[in-house]
Formats: C-alpha cells, sequence, structure tokens
C-alpha cells in the first residue's frame, strides 16, 4: 500500500513540473485574417548581366612639387631742396639718397626648415658747402637651419654675419669754422660673424624666438690703426684684428600687418658674454612701413643699441622715408 502511495506523489508531482514548463505563449487564429504582402518592386526577371572592360588612358600632369619660398623687395628714396640766393626763409641745397635690398629664401619640407635673410641698406646726404654724410649703411646676412620637435619647438642653428660698406666718421669744426672728420668705422671695421645653436620657438607665422645656449661670436677689426681715432676700438684688444667670445643669446622676430597696408616689423637681439654676465648688449629694431599705392610707401623706421664695447650710452638711429618700393614676387 505505501510503495503504491509513493508512486501515486511522483506521479502528480511529474506532472506539476510539465505544466510550469510549458512556453507562455497565446496563440492567434489567422484564418480569418486579411494579410496581403505587398509585390516586391523589384522585377522578378533574371538574366545575365554582361561586364565590358572600360580601357582608360592614364593623364599625366608634369608638376612637381616647390618647397622654396622667396621674397625680394627692392626701394628706393630721393630728397633734394634747393633755394635762390635771395631767399628770406633761410635754408641750405641739399641732396639726400638711399636704398635698401631686402631678400629672403625659405625652404620647408616635412619637419626641416632652412631660411636665409640678406639685408643691404645705403644712404648718403649732401648739404651745401659741407662734407658728405651717411644716413644708412648695413649689411647684414642671415642663414638658419631648424629641425622640428614639437608643435611649437625647433632645434637650430644659424650663422649670421653683419657689418657696414663705407667709412663711418664724426664730424666737428675747428675754430676757422671749417668741418672736420674723424674716422670710426669702416667696412668689416667692424665685421660680427655669429653662430648659434639651442631652441627657437614659433607659434605662429609672425612671431619667433631663438634662444641660443650655445653662441660664438667674432668682432673683426681688420684696419689696426682704427683705434687711434675710435678709443674702443670695438671691445677688440689693440693691436689685434679678432676678438671671440661665448654667449647665450635670444633674438626675436616680429612681423605682421597690423592695420590694412600697415606693416610692423620688431627684431630683438641680446647676447649675454659667459665671461661677464653684467656686460649684456641689446640692439632693438623697429620699422612701421605704411603702402601707399603699388610702388609707393612710407617708411619710419628707429634702431637702439646698447654696446658698452662701442659707448656707455644707449646709441639710437630714426629715418623717415618716401619713396619707391618694388616687391618681388608680387
Amino acid at each position: 500500500m505505501k510503495n503504491l502511495l509513493l508512486v501515486l506523489i511522483s506521479l502528480f508531482t511529474f506532472t506539476l513540473n510539465l505544466v510550469a514548463q510549458e512556453i507562455d505563449t497565446i496563440p492567434i487564429p489567422t484564418k480569418d485574417l486579411d494579410i496581403k504582402l505587398k509585390r516586391s518592386p523589384l522585377p522578378s526577371r533574371t538574366g545575365t548581366i554582361l561586364f565590358k572592360p572600360v580601357t582608360f588612358t592614364p593623364a599625366v600632369v608634369n608638376a612637381k612639387i616647390n618647397y622654396w619660398k622667396t621674397r625680394t623687395q627692392v626701394g628706393l628714396n630721393v630728397n633734394q631742396a634747393s633755394f635762390s640766393n635771395n631767399w628770406n626763409g633761410g635754408g641750405v641745397n641739399s641732396i639726400a639718397i638711399g636704398g635698401l635690398v631686402n631678400y629672403k629664401a625659405e625652404y620647408s619640407k616635412e619637419s626641416y626648415s632652412y631660411s636665409s635673410e640678406v639685408i643691404l641698406q645705403y644712404g648718403k646726404v649732401k648739404n651745401k658747402d659741407q662734407l658728405q654724410k651717411k644716413t644708412n649703411d648695413r649689411i647684414f646676412w642671415d642663414n638658419k637651419a631648424a629641425v622640428q620637435i614639437s608643435k611649437n619647438w625647433y632645434f637650430f642653428g644659424s650663422v649670421s654675419f653683419e657689418s657696414q660698406f663705407d667709412k663711418g666718421f664724426a664730424y666737428s669744426r675747428d675754430a676757422s669754422g671749417t668741418e672736420q672728420e674723424r674716422l670710426l668705422s669702416k667696412f668689416m671695421s667692424p665685421g660680427y660673424l655669429t653662430e648659434s645653436f639651442g631652441f627657437e620657438y614659433k607659434p605662429d607665422k609672425f612671431f619667433s624666438t631663438r634662444i641660443g645656449t650655445g653662441t660664438a661670436r667674432q668682432t673683426f677689426v681688420l684696419d689696426t690703426t682704427i683705434y687711434k681715432t675710435n678709443a674702443n676700438n670695438f671691445g677688440v684688444e689693440r693691436g689685434k684684428r679678432v676678438r671671440n667670445e661665448l654667449a647665450f643669446s635670444i633674438v626675436s622676430n616680429f612681423e605682421k600687418e597690423v592695420f590694412k597696408n600697415v606693416t610692423l616689423r620688431t627684431k630683438y637681439n641680446m647676447f649675454i658674454p659667459y665671461d661677464n654676465f653684467g656686460h649684456i648688449d641689446h640692439r632693438l629694431d623697429v620699422a612701421i612701413i605704411s603702402k601707399i599705392n603699388r610702388f609707393m610707401n612710407v617708411s619710419l623706421s628707429g634702431v637702439g643699441l646698447y654696446d658698452r664695447d662701442t659707448d656707455e650710452k644707449i646709441q639710437g638711429s630714426q629715418t623717415l622715408a618716401l619713396g619707391l618700393a618694388f616687391s618681388f614676387p608680387r
């Protein structure tokens, strides 16, 4: 009797498990539903698609990538004044002429760049019954090669040369009023050759700063008789022709069109000798150039210089010019 009861309980438990495991679905009758399938818009007919190869003649473009960018500027300024003998307003007959050549070439490919810039300036003025005098005189040539190491930083090496074309004089008058001149400088007296390497920061196209951690400068005075009329002799020991210096240097450049047809150019140079940190040389060049038309412009330029090897005080020069200007390429 007990065995029969256990069998019945087992059968009842098995039946309950089967009911619990049924799929939880609700059957939906579709006999009376009006279900219509839309016809496919694609053609039902099949066929063979023929592919015919088409031959294209390659077009050869004879083009070369130019990694060089050059710019040349030539300027000429002339100023003349004359007065009759009975001109009561006073004045002196004079004529002044000045010229400028600025050439810059830049090469850029991937992370490597190279630039070379030449600046040539010369001007003279002649007043009646006076000696001729220079108004401008400079030779400057700068070469720089750089390799990009990050977005705005470069490792660079540079070589620059600077001197002048003509003799430079200081003028005075003797007891009789006659004008006299005293020789101060001439070509390669002085002349400067500067080699530098370090890091350059260039966040955009119009501003850059070179930090020359290793800089060497040679000062040349090839005419050893200059010291007789120029006591400082540009820091070169009397009787010698060359002076060598190792230094830390900073060179900053800014050039941008600040207003329409008005360009501002500045260049700052700092030179700190390693053997004399208290003897720091500074030079600041500033030029504002306003373009009048295609061939004429007005320029206002100035130079501030502090160099104890030439003078204990700050030296300055300023030039205002109206003249012709030609740029290539236009």
